[in-house]
């Protein structure tokens, strides 16, 4: 049950509770939907394509593709397309909001043991923030393999792994103390394997998760994500995932990060983002959808069903 997150918010007069949808039907972003593709040079490998041929619904849906661009060797370097919420409509990081959109990963669907993400949201980094921040909730896809993943400041100690499973009530991590940093693996689907789960090796009780159902296998059929996020690095955060109108994961706990520096929005950001890498990879979005209320992401017969 999720009482609370379905029901209709007290809506304020700031501009950044406004709901935002766009299908990209036309030949531009639309103005309701808040969004544009920015333009610098992490960017330059990137087109953008309103077009008509691949669409989930109405009359058009968006392309968007990285080439190679990045010198060999450049391990800092990466090739993005990325969609960005304009900063005037951002959502404060203490806030809950919904977001919702379709992808589909065009043929060929990358099968290689590389770093690839479709989504991420993110918390605004101030020019007095040290370090490089990862991003509090990612889509990756990874050998072909599709996953999801939640991001925290590094938090010491956490259950040992029994057999390379982390009892109830904790969530595998994969540790990072160089960045401070700890990211934790939230779902998954049937397709998950031994390397994947070796890539987690920590445990940590200070993210649950509930798994409700596994995550579509990754293939180049249209997938509908609905994403409630609501970090919160003390302790109290929450994210629920769900793909297809199926609810896959519930996480609670430290979400997000809590450092000098950072700034007061979260912002999410879709489109192809891969490490430097030879040929093009590409991606289709449609029907994105961002407000505080669920109904207008999930639908309402998705949302009464889980309230």
């Amino acid at each position: 049950m999720l009482a609370g997150l379905f029901a209709d918010p007290a809506l304020t007069d700031d501009g950044r509770s406004q709901k935002l949808t766009d299908g990209f039907d036309g030949t531009d972003f639309a103005s309701e939907g808040g969004l544009y593709y920015r333009e610098n040079d992490e960017q330059a490998a990137g087109t953008y394509t309103f077009q008509s041929a691949v669409k989930r619904d109405g009359p058009g849906a968006l392309e968007l593709s990285v080439r190679s661009l990045c010198a060999a060797g450049d391990n800092a370097c990466s090739e993005r397309a990325e969609i960005w919420e304009k900063t005037e409509l951002r959502v404060p990081y203490d806030e809950p909001v919904w977001y919702g959109f379709s992808m589909k990963l065009a043929e060929p669907v990358p099968q290689d043991d590389h770093r690839y993400l479709m989504a991420q949201w993110k918390r605004e980094i101030g020019p007095t923030a040290e370090g490089d921040y990862s991003p509090f909730i990612a889509l990756r896809l990874e050998r072909g393999r599709m996953f999801f993943t939640v991001e925290t400041n590094l938090i010491a100690g956490g259950p040992a792994a029994q057999n390379g499973h982390c009892p109830a009530g904790s969530t595998p991590v994969w540790n990072r103390p160089q960045d401070k940093q700890m990211r934790a693996l939230v779902a998954t689907g049937t397709d998950w394997d031994d390397k994947g789960v070796a890539e987690f090796p920590d445990c940590t009780d200070q993210i649950r998760t509930v798994t409700h159902n596994p995550l579509p296998v990754a293939s180049s059929d249209w997938i509908d994500f609905a994403i409630y996020s609501h970090p919160d690095a003390k302790g109290k955060g929450r994210v629920e995932i769900f793909a297809d109108g199926i609810w896959i994961a519930t996480v609670t706990g430290h979400i997000g990060h809590d450092d000098v520096g950072l700034g007061q929005n979260q912002y999410f950001k879709f489109g192809p983002y891969r490490a430097g890498h030879p040929g093009i990879w590409t991606v289709y979005y449609d029907n994105f959808r961002r407000s505080p209320d669920c109904i207008d992401v999930l639908g309402e017969e998705t949302c009464r069903r889980f309230n």
